[in-house]
């Protein structure tokens, strides 16, 4: 959690759920969020993504994001930034994010 408490849960990586995982990416958009932090550097602000969805779909996919444990959202400022958990991913499910990526 950050300094200020705003950080949402994380799930660890022994409660990872491959039902949820792929529940998760079986959705075009999130697999396309997933494909962008994949392909950054950086961390990638929630409004910076190019996905064709109101605001608050897209809330609710990172959200679904999240829970599922692909992805950890922190905030830096008033800016909620969202990473790929590759590591942990890779961990618990070797070579899934290499499948359904590009």
């Amino acid at each position: 959690m950050d300094r200020m408490g705003r950080a949402p849960a994380h799930p660890d990586v022994e409660r990872f759920d491959l039902q949820r995982v792929l529940e998760a990416l079986v959705d075009p958009v999130r697999r396309s969020i997933i494909t962008q932090l994949a392909r950054s550097a950086e961390d990638i602000k929630c409004g910076d993504f190019d996905i064709p969805v109101s605001k608050s779909t897209a809330t609710h996919h990172f959200t679904v994001l999240r829970e599922a444990g692909l992805i950890r959202q922190h905030y830096v400022g008033t800016a909620r930034l969202n990473t790929l958990r590759r590591a942990e991913m890779d961990e618990a499910f070797p070579g899934l994010l290499d499948a359904i990526t590009p």
